[in-house]
């Protein structure tokens, strides 16, 4: 058995009616991604503290799964009646065939070298050093598997610079990868915060499954106080608005350790927080950058 996927490009004021009334003609899921994604026009939906989410990205693809044998141009003009829109016309057909998806998934993750001491390991394979620091990790909901180059970054960063008994803050934790390589690595108090409830129950869980102690929440639970390091791999845009927040929460003295930004947007990040810190050169993997400075 297989199925179609249809990619429609479509405008943040069409892209959720769109996607109800697929679903109404016959549509087997929809989802929708920022057309944009990994361009310097990406725009993150997040909903921080004193940095309101946006309604949707401006350009949208709304992904449609449909039945192998589905009419995809009824489909759509159904749909668009029903939205009482234009039908799509910028739109691709792809055929997806059935799969085993979970052997597949598992054989795209191998265990993850960051330093000589230093691994991800996902459960379904053995250590390839038992004797090296190995984080216990799957692919899940939570963004945070180590294949991606900011959070490497980060855990590079990590390994290299924690002496052990440091508090830290990981702001955006995702999958808690970063919090819980901390703890491996030494740190004393290890914090984790994340706007999406997912993301921190698979914290908690990969936390559990690594046997380390950490605390995670949502932001608004977090008690106050300031970290000898503060870790956020986010975007760009959130970053920058999120700076004296952010900078709040990292002691004199302290660090503070920023991905999830594009090398070409690295300067303006650093313009931001420069108030507060003063940066060592970024830190540069396949275009991505990490910035790491000290609070003034």
């Amino acid at each position: 058995m297989s199925w179609q996927s249809v990619r429609i490009l479509v405008d943040s004021k069409q892209a959720e009616p769109l996607s109800d009334a697929l679903m109404e003609a016959g549509a087997l899921s929809v989802s929708l991604e920022d057309a944009d994604a990994g361009t310097v026009d990406e725009t993150p939906l997040f909903g921080e503290p004193d940095y309101p989410s946006a309604e949707l990205w401006p350009h949208s693809i709304a992904v449609v799964l449909l039945e192998e044998d589905a009419d995809v141009a009824a489909v759509l003009a159904a749909a668009a009646g029903l939205a009482g829109i234009a039908v799509p016309t910028d739109y691709t057909v792809e055929t997806v065939a059935e799969q085993d998806w979970v052997r597949l998934t598992q054989s795209q993750f191998d265990p993850i070298p960051i330093s000589p001491r230093l691994w991800i390991v996902p459960t379904w394979h053995d250590a390839p050093d038992s004797h090296a620091i190995n984080l216990k990790l799957d692919p899940g909901l939570a963004f945070g598997t180590g294949s991606h180059p900011t959070t490497r970054l980060c855990l590079r960063w990590l390994d290299e610079q924690l002496a052990g008994g440091e508090t830290l803050l990981d702001y955006g934790c995702g999958s808690g990868i970063l919090a819980i390589a901390a703890a491996k690595l030494g740190a004393a108090r290890v914090d984790g915060v994340d706007i999406d409830p997912q993301a921190v129950s698979a914290s908690r869980d990969n936390a559990a499954l690594n046997e380390v102690v950490a605390h995670f929440c949502l932001p608004g639970e977090l008690a106050p106080g300031p970290y000898d390091v503060v870790v956020a791999n986010i975007l760009t845009n959130p970053l920058k608005g999120m700076a004296p927040l952010l900078a709040g929460r990292v002691r004199a003295g302290g660090r503070l350790v920023l991905s999830g930004i594009l090398a070409e947007q690295a300067e303006d990040v650093m313009t931001v927080y420069r108030e507060w810190f003063a940066f060592d050169a970024p830190a540069v993997d396949e275009g991505w950058v990490r910035l790491a400075g000290v609070k003034q």
